[in-house]
């Protein structure tokens, strides 16, 4: 399961004129509390057909976004006078060049004096309110909604906007954004790169513990680094749940504010290289026994990797003064102030936010179990009495987290400093997953501004044709910008700390998510409107604190303002290959792509370039009786889908010699199938798309795409490592060798302009082409 929607489709726009025939037109109060309330009530779906949101599905959604729709025109004029009680927005997120004026509701002829205290402590005196904008009755008075212009010019960051009424101060929260993602100087309009998009768990070396892990990341930036390659995309990299089993999805993460320690090296670790000599043997036996507990049907263990690593590192952590014994999970009752710790290394808790909610999550789920709506109720909340008392009893098992989270950032680091060595415009670029489980750390720390009881997920649509519910609960709006977006900000801040870019799954989830209340299914949800301006303005203000990258993942169902508001804004799109088609379903030729994009031939939820070619997917999905058609019907359209790719591959002089042989239904020879991906990725080459990105195994054959959406169990879902046409395991040792790696990397190369050597590939490659 991972929360993409893979087919770009027609724009879909709702509007309330659209419902004269829907059951909703005859509530015309519960219609207009929902267009208030940003809840749709109509949707355009993958085929641009226009489906009606169900009264129930409509009411429902209104009751998660805390709204009480039962009597429907008392919630609408609440609804409409809510901005006028609160005066002020709670938090404003404007433009630095031009910031938009701030309206402030007032009494009728009220004076109002403010001033704007900037992040510096300067304080600037504003004109006074402008005149009134819009005038409203309130509980029988006469109201005013009036501008506070605000100086041009705005220095980037965090201000207060202070307004006076007689005796009574006002304060808004002022957030200074950038107009557009700035991006590494290197990689500025109109330079292009290419890269690699890898599952790092799926590429294991011959040091790493059963799978890959953040010094094999060190190993393929370097690798990709001076082989001339800017970017490296990685699976989300977010926390799991330190218990057992270890979930398998890196898009239903714990938190994503906090990295995985089912990733680290322990021999990586500060404690390791300090450990005497019987300590490191211990920890060298528990490495060799997790490349030993392999499972006999190649797929990766992370609960045998987990084991192993979790023993390891609990001995280095006491080894070096960190904890008592394993055994003892209470922890000494000394009264030490659990915000104020420190660990092995002497630094402290502080300067990472949310840490210690986070490490108090991991502690109470070792004791009660993974997901916290079924602990006590006295722990449900982290601001309860028992949750202090549980932050004193278990502060062992708490600074253990904190530390592992220490060592997580400190090799992340190690692996973007290595990026940067190797000469990458960006290095490693996250993947930051649409949500998170609904039990786990971020949903329990945070969940006065998440539907806890919702998930999100996608209508039906081409690929996913019973539609998609990915189980994970989504941000409220309104409860999001009460809180100044401060959730929000850590959480992109935290990921952009470990690296040069992000790539926002599902992007479209900052303009609207698809809302599914508790059991309804996914068919049985509707659209839920965010403020994509504010969002996408704090996005691009920690991008440009770190000179990151930002791309948007924006397959699906799109709206028309997407595209141009992501370009505007300085995010890149995504194109993938499968998918770039016309009105008619012919694919597009290569220069009529978008270029402000990051391209592929395919992605994780997708089949490989080599499954597709073979209709992999297609007797997949009929084997677990996942389509909504006859396995007939959808053999028969993607045969002609890819005919017309064969066709589109010949026009562009792209098939020459035996790859020139069509396959009339039957499977392509090994020859002429490599030949066909290398075509395709040719195609990506001849774009405009300003990034371009290859999966390491497609050069080599892989049939099995990492993920099948709308599977659990019945599809070996990201277990998979990545294989070669034969079915061998692909090393991180092999792609550093690999003939077919090093040809498929040379060919995106040709993005610069000037193509590199394939020598520049092997391990004693030359020099990058640029510093």
């Amino acid at each position: 399961m991972s929360p993409d929607d893979p087919a770009r489709s027609r724009p879909l726009e709702h509007s309330v004129s659209d419902l004269a025939a829907s059951d909703l037109a005859a509530d015309r109060d519960l219609v207009d509390l929902a267009e208030v309330s940003g809840v749709a009530t109509a949707y355009r779906d993958a085929e641009g057909a226009l489906v009606q949101a169900a009264p129930r599905t409509v009411r429902a959604v209104l009751r998660l976004l805390g709204i009480d729709p039962s009597d429907p025109a008392a919630a609408l004029t609440a609804a409409r006078e809510a901005p006028w009680r609160r005066r002020l927005p709670a938090c404003a997120v404007v433009s630095a060049g031009a910031p938009r004026p701030i309206v402030v509701h007032l009494p009728a002829g009220t004076a109002a004096r403010a001033e704007l205290e900037l992040d510096s402590g300067r304080r600037i005196p504003l004109d006074p309110p402008g005149d009134p904008a819009e005038r409203r009755n309130l509980d029988g008075e006469p109201w005013e909604a009036r501008p506070l212009t605000l100086p041009a010019g705005l220095p980037l960051g965090d201000h207060v906007l202070h307004v006076a009424v007689g005796s009574r101060r006002l304060r808004c929260a002022l957030v200074a954004v950038p107009d557009a993602v700035p991006g590494p100087a290197a990689l500025a309009e109109p330079a292009r790169a290419w890269g690699w998009m890898i599952q790092l768990y799926a590429l294991r070396s011959a040091s790493s513990w059963g799978m890959g892990d953040y010094a094999d990341l060190v190993d393929l930036v370097d690798w990709s680094g001076q082989a001339g390659a800017d970017v490296l995309l990685v699976n989300p990299l977010h926390a799991a749940a330190p218990t057992l089993p270890v979930a398998a999805s890196p898009y239903s993460p714990v938190s994503r504010r906090f990295a995985a320690p089912l990733y680290l090296r322990p021999e990586a670790t500060p404690e390791y290289a300090r450990a005497d000599e019987r300590t490191r043997a211990v920890v060298d036996e528990f490495a060799r026994e997790a490349r030993r507990d392999g499972r006999p049907d190649g797929l990766l263990d992370r609960d045998a990797v987990w084991r192993a690593k979790s023993a390891a590192l609990e001995l280095l952590f006491r080894a070096a003064g960190g904890g008592s014994s394993p055994d003892d999970r209470s922890g000494p009752d000394d009264g030490s102030d659990p915000d104020d710790r420190s660990g092995p290394d002497g630094d402290t808790d502080a300067a990472i936010q949310g840490l210690d909610d986070f490490a108090t999550w991991c502690a109470l789920a070792e004791r009660h179990g993974p997901d916290w709506r079924v602990w006590p109720a006295e722990l449900a909340h982290p601001g309860t009495p028992a949750v202090a008392a549980a932050r004193v009893e278990l502060a062992d098992r708490i600074a253990f987290h904190a530390w592992l989270q220490r060592c997580c950032d400190a090799q992340l680091a190690a692996a973007q400093a290595a990026a940067r060595g190797a000469g990458m415009a960006a290095g490693i670029v996250h993947d930051l997953a649409v949500g998170v489980d609904p039990g786990g750390a971020d949903a329990w720390a945070l969940q006065d501004v998440l539907a806890v009881d919702a998930t999100v997920g996608a209508p039906p649509d081409t690929f996913n044709q019973q539609g998609q519910d990915w189980g994970l609960p989504p941000w409220r709006p309104q409860a999001l910008a009460d809180a100044g977006y401060a959730p929000f900000r850590q959480m992109v801040a935290a990921v952009l700390r470990r690296g040069g870019g992000l790539r926002v799954d599902h992007i479209l989830g900052l303009f609207r998510l698809w809302w599914i209340p508790r059991g309804a299914g996914a068919v049985n949800g509707t659209y839920v409107r965010y403020d994509a301006e504010a969002m996408l303005g704090l996005i691009a203000l920690e991008a440009a604190r770190t000179g990151a990258v930002v791309v948007g993942e924006d397959l699906g169902t799109v709206e028309p303002s997407v595209a141009t508001t992501l370009a505007r804004t300085g995010v890149l799109g995504s194109t993938v290959l499968w998918f770039e088609q016309d009105d008619s379903g012919r694919p597009l030729p290569p220069t009529r792509y978008r270029a402000a994009t990051m391209a592929s031939v395919t992605t994780h939820d997708l089949p490989t370039a080599a499954g597709y070619l073979e209709g992999e997917h297609v007797r997949l999905r009929a084997g677990l009786r996942l389509l909504g058609r006859s396995e007939q019907a959808e053999t028969g359209g993607w045969r002609a889908e890819r005919d017309a790719l064969l066709d589109l591959l010949r026009a562009e002089g792209l098939l020459t010699g035996p790859a020139d042989m069509t396959a009339d239904g039957a499977q392509f020879t090994p020859q002429v199938r490599t030949e066909l991906v290398f075509a395709l990725h040719r195609l990506l080459v001849r774009s405009p798309c300003r990034i371009v990105l290859a999966a390491p195994g497609d050069a080599l054959g892989d049939l099995h795409q990492p993920n099948l959406p709308g599977t659990v169990d019945a599809y070996p879902n990201w277990r998979l490592p990545v294989r070669d046409a034969d079915g061998g395991e692909v090393t991180v040792e092999r792609l550093r060798t690999d003939p077919a790696v090093a040809r498929l990397g040379a060919l995106l190369a040709e993005v610069r302009g000037d193509p590199l050597p394939m020598g520049l590939f092997s391990p004693l490659g030359g020099d990058r082409r640029h510093p």
